[in-house]
């Protein structure tokens, strides 16, 4: 605000006007003068500036205020679409008084930064300085006829002040923005009918057109008056109240103000139009109204549009060169296009839709029949590159109900793009839309887990959103079984921490104390330790990004105990027979350690045979063993033994046997029958019967009994046998398996072996066999077959005939002689066995002849045949 513009509230008397208070219908005709005195409080407050310098513009005339201002001129034409611009009164630019001009919105808070104010009164006094009394000054103008019809106000207008001029459109569309004020919002005027009137009257410039008020609020909801937007703080409010603006302070002098409003009407582009700005005071002259047009806001031209029909901003954003289709908003038969790039011609862009692909300033020019200028606009798309981004997943520690995420640790995950800026959002929505609706605190966001949030990463203006899945990690939870205690049993102690709960991927550390050693595995879930101490166990969990460790920890004591135990033994007996049983007890331990005995028991049955010492250690319930055995020795008097065997021999009967029981020191004999009848008291007796015998051995200290058999012989048999060259092999069964002796003259002579030589040929022999010291014989009947390869029947006694009588008794037995020509010369019978080389009593010529012999062995009872030839020798 310049200096002048220093508010001097007037310190002036509160003059209380009954008439301000005065509602009735006749008040209106008596109102009081609009010279009222005015609290100087009632508007306080920044004022625009309105025709006061240094604003060159508050020099400007009307037609430079509304080509330059209002509209905005294009320097690039030479004849303007704006023409014919006057105002009503006709105020030179130089009279402090006029009822229009410049006003700059200055350091207030006025909606518009600028534009052109017209007024019922003295246009200097709708800012600058606060007013000490109404605004009510005359123009000396009387009413409008076109305004009258456009408004049909209730009473006579006053003080008219109009604004006109011929405008060619280069666009479908026309429109301003405006703001109404009035003087009228002053007690209860605006519900006693003091409707000053105000119209934006439009017409086209052919014959016979009318205007058309454009100055109307939406929705058909009537002109724009001070009794048709009406706030609820008057009596007959509201009305139209959503229009209203505000009572003092509005940084104006006005009573009141409406919000920025919007005009617009549909227009033909190339069409000539006149607009009629019109404002005027209804019933009196004492109360001023006013409205501002905001600079810049009269849009006749062409705008360039989103593929949604949207006006684009002076400035686009462009991301990644994504393609931006720029639309023209005037496509009118006969139009014609042309766009620029950074003022430089689009070749072969020359439609209405032109799709940018790199930043820059792109410009269009529509050219328009009958419209002198071409249509102009231009967008600036702004270049960007949106940020490279992850979606992650962000892991906050195990803890009951809701947890603490720090978003602010997930950046450097989410994006390695320099210079980004981030925002975080609940809601995807609201991240798409990027509003406030931003997660309040990002470094302490409490939820229960299994979310996503989102982050809004911004690389300059260019966006990205990354998804963040909030995951409260698995609860880590460290159950260590009870341990055993070290001891000598155990020298080494697996902890078991496997019913531990843990995530994949975690880290496991013990840690021992007291004393604790751990010997392997410090590292995993079951490490070995070989101390007694306390061991804690801390199982980790690190999770990117944002290097949250999560952990959880266990301890456990490990009891140690190596206390060896004291051993004593004690026996039964101290001096024992050989072999008797002798019970060892030891005392002291858990378990024990015996030298001669494998059991672990503390109490074992020995039965030594010589006089032996026994060791045993004892061995605690903690695996120790005792530092030094115990020991005893019993003494073993020297065992009887015997030569007595289990089977003393085998007899016939009618035969008798010896038993021996052996020679030893100071031996007494005792013998007994099977029926314990005593039979003999010497190291021998002869027995005759098979049975059971026993002996009972003493030696003055110790006895001991032993039994022998005498069993019944089982007579063998000769089951083969082979005669070959003058060699006899007997083999006989041998039942009762005692040793055997053999005989072939008839029990003559016996022996030992079963092979007999030097025995002749073609004889019949009796074959023996027995077990040996027995008379049960077992007897064969043998002949010792031998075919001679010839025979001479020359009656010398030798080799005469073949004689096949000594087998003949065989069972099966068979024979035959046959010539070379297979034909049977000779069969034997049981009776006839010899062949005397003869043929039907015939004598058979010198030759060779072949035989066959069969018969059942006497002995083993198997088939044979025997086949081959003989040499017949006859005298011839």
């Amino acid at each position: 605000m310049l200096n002048y513009r220093l508010k001097n509230y007037f310190s002036i008397s509160f003059i209380a006007l009954s008439l301000l208070t005065t509602t009735s219908v006749f008040g209106q005709k008596t109102r009081p003068p609009a010279m009222k005195e005015i609290n100087p409080l009632a508007k306080a407050g920044d004022f625009i500036d309105v025709n006061v310098a240094p604003y060159p513009e508050s020099n400007f005339t009307p037609a430079q205020l509304v080509t330059d201002v209002l509209v905005g001129a294009s320097p690039t034409c030479g004849t303007p679409n704006i023409s014919n611009v006057t105002i009503s009164p006709n105020q030179p630019v130089t009279d402090n008084n006029r009822f229009w001009g410049y006003f700059n919105k200055g350091t207030s808070q006025f909606p518009f930064d600028e534009g052109i104010v017209l007024t019922t009164g003295f246009a200097r006094k709708a800012g600058n300085l606060a007013e000490t009394f109404t605004l009510g000054d005359v123009t000396g103008t009387n009413s409008d006829p076109d305004l009258v019809a456009a408004t049909n106000p209730s009473a006579a207008l006053h003080n008219a002040v109009v604004l006109e001029f011929d405008f060619v459109p280069a666009s479908t569309q026309m429109k301003f923005n405006y703001i109404f004020a009035s003087e009228e919002y002053d007690g209860g005027f605006p519900c006693l009918g003091y409707d000053d009137a105000f119209a934006l009257l439009l017409k086209p410039n052919t014959p016979g057109a009318t205007y058309t008020n454009i100055a109307v609020l939406p929705g058909g909801a009537g002109p724009v008056t001070a009794t048709n937007i009406v706030p609820a703080s008057f009596s007959c409010g509201p009305i139209n109240a959503q229009y209203f603006g505000s009572l003092p302070p509005n940084q104006t002098n006005y009573y009141g103000r409406t919000i920025p409003l919007e005009a617009t009407a549909t227009v033909i582009p190339g069409q000539s139009y006149h607009i009629k700005m019109v404002i005027a005071d209804a019933r009196d002259s004492g109360y001023d109204s006013a409205v501002f047009l905001e600079a810049g806001s009269f849009d006749i031209g062409v705008q360039i549009l989103n593929p949604n029909g949207v006006a684009l901003p002076a400035e686009v954003e462009m991301c990644d060169n994504t393609p931006q289709s720029l639309t023209a908003s005037v496509q009118v038969p006969g139009a014609t296009y042309q766009w620029s790039l950074n003022g430089n011609i689009i070749s072969g862009a020359t439609n209405p839709t032109y799709v940018a692909t790199a930043p820059g300033v792109y410009s269009i020019q529509v050219f328009v029949p009958g419209n002198q200028c071409p249509g102009e606009a231009s967008v600036t798309i702004l270049g960007g590159t949106s940020p490279v981004v992850n979606n992650i997943t962000f892991t906050q520690c195990y803890a009951p109900g809701n947890v603490n995420f720090n978003l602010n640790l997930t950046t450097t995950a989410i994006s390695s793009t320099p210079g980004v800026t981030y925002a975080f959002y609940e809601d995807l929505a609201d991240a798409q839309a990027q509003n406030a609706n931003v997660i309040a605190n990002p470094g302490a966001f409490s939820s229960p887990g299994n979310v996503t949030v989102y982050a809004l990463v911004k690389s300059g203006f260019c966006p990205k959103i990354a998804e963040i899945q909030l995951v409260k990690a698995p609860q880590i939870t460290v159950d260590i079984a009870p341990p055993p205690a070290i001891n000598c049993t155990n020298p080494q102690v697996t902890l078991l921490a496997t019913s531990s709960t843990y995530p994949a991927g975690s880290v496991f550390s013990w840690v021992a104390t007291n004393g604790g050693y751990i010997f392997s595995g410090a590292n995993t879930l079951t490490p070995v330790v070989a101390a007694g101490g306390n061991y804690t166990l801390t199982i980790t969990k690190a999770y990117q990004p944002g290097d949250v460790v999560c952990s959880a920890t266990g301890t456990v004591t490990v009891q140690e105990n190596f206390t060896p135990p004291t051993v004593t033994v004690s026996a039964s007996d101290m001096k024992v027979c050989a072999g008797y049983p002798v019970v060892l007890t030891a005392t002291g331990g858990a378990t024990y350690v015996w030298n001669t005995n494998a059991s672990p028991l503390n109490v074992i049955t020995v039965a030594p045979t010589q006089t032996t010492t026994y060791t045993v250690y004892s061995v605690g319930a903690n695996g120790c063993q005792s530092t030094n055995p115990a020991t005893i020795t019993i003494e073993v008097i020297p065992a009887i033994t015997t030569t007595l065997q289990p089977v003393a021999g085998q007899i016939c009967v009618g035969d008798s046997i010896i038993l021996d029981a052996g020679a030893g020191p100071a031996y007494t004999y005792e013998w007994k029958d099977e029926d314990d009848i005593v039979i003999g008291n010497s190291q021998t007796v002869t027995v005759d019967e098979m049975g059971i015998y026993t002996v009972t051995i003493g030696n003055g200290e110790c006895t001991a009994t032993f039994s022998t058999q005498v069993v019944q012989a089982q007579i063998p048999q000769v089951i083969n046998a082979d005669f070959q060259t003058n060699t006899l092999t007997l083999t006989a069964s041998n039942p009762s398996n005692g040793p055997l002796e053999y005989s072939i003259d008839n029990g003559f002579t016996w022996q030992d072996s079963n092979v007999f030589t030097n025995v002749a040929a073609n004889i019949t022999l009796n074959l023996q066999v027995r077990v040996k010291h027995t008379s049960c014989v077992g007897e064969l009947p043998f002949f010792t077959l031998h075919i001679q390869n010839v025979i001479t029947p020359n009656g010398d006694g030798v080799n005469d005939v073949l004689d096949l009588s000594g087998i003949s008794r065989y069972k099966d037995f068979g024979a035959s002689v046959y010539d070379r020509y297979g034909k049977e010369i000779w069969r034997a019978t049981k009776d006839a066995a010899i062949w005397t080389g003869r043929f039907q009593s015939k004598t058979l010529p010198t030759s060779t002849y072949w035989y066959q012999v069969k018969y059942e062995d006497p002995a083993n009872k198997n088939p044979i045949n025997k086949t081959g030839w003989i040499m017949l020798k006859n005298r011839e």
